[in-house]
């Protein structure tokens, strides 16, 4: 089980590397402490540079898949930022671990941050979303032995947590469309 995660793990990492061309990308392995470690074994998130394809930072989860796949199919991660932090890395091992410690985020669920997504913000949700704003290219990720589907993490602000409840998650995604927007800004305003 070793080879396929770390073989997994691996041909994700060349997705996004090919995806990203001409970004630079940097693996890091996270310091998740040894009870994260044994859920998560072959985690790191990966780290995308500003280039050709957006001018924002990307992080991505490499190692959900093989740490809880089912029958070939799994998730991963994506969130896009205005700069490179150290705490986007660290939020980022904190989806992938309440994702395989046992809540298995999907399409159109939420997550609670538990504190703003960067000081100052209103933004202290995060909601599973398609990746937007790179496409389904980047969306469908092959993997030996199954495919890997990566899924954008948007910070959220608690009211529109409550409307996506009463309104249904497309309604959410409209007002998003209508307001305009800019999904790397932690200062936007809440479009509810």
């Amino acid at each position: 089980m070793t080879e396929v995660r770390l073989l997994a793990a691996e041909a994700v990492e060349a997705h996004v590397r090919t995806f990203f061309t001409a970004h630079r990308v940097e693996a890091v392995d996270c310091d998740l402490g040894p009870q994260r470690r044994e859920v998560m074994p072959d985690l790191r998130i990966l780290v995308v540079g500003p280039g050709p394809r957006s001018d924002s930072w990307a992080y991505v989860t490499a190692g959900c898949w093989a740490s809880v796949e089912q029958h070939g199919h799994g998730l991963e991660f994506i969130m896009t930022a205005p700069v490179h932090d150290r705490r986007f890395i660290e939020l980022m091992a904190m989806i992938a671990y309440y994702h395989c410690g046992g809540h298995r985020l999907d399409l159109q669920h939420s997550m609670p941050i538990g504190e703003p997504w960067v000081p100052g913000s209103t933004c202290e949700h995060l909601l599973v979303s398609l990746p937007y704003l790179h496409g389904p290219d980047l969306e469908h990720c092959p993997v030996p032995w199954g495919h890997a589907r990566i899924l954008w993490t948007l910070p959220v602000t608690t009211a529109e947590i409550e409307f996506r409840r009463q309104h249904g998650h497309e309604a959410l995604e409209q007002l998003f469309d209508e307001a305009e927007i800019v999904p790397t800004d932690p200062f936007r305003a809440s479009v509810v």
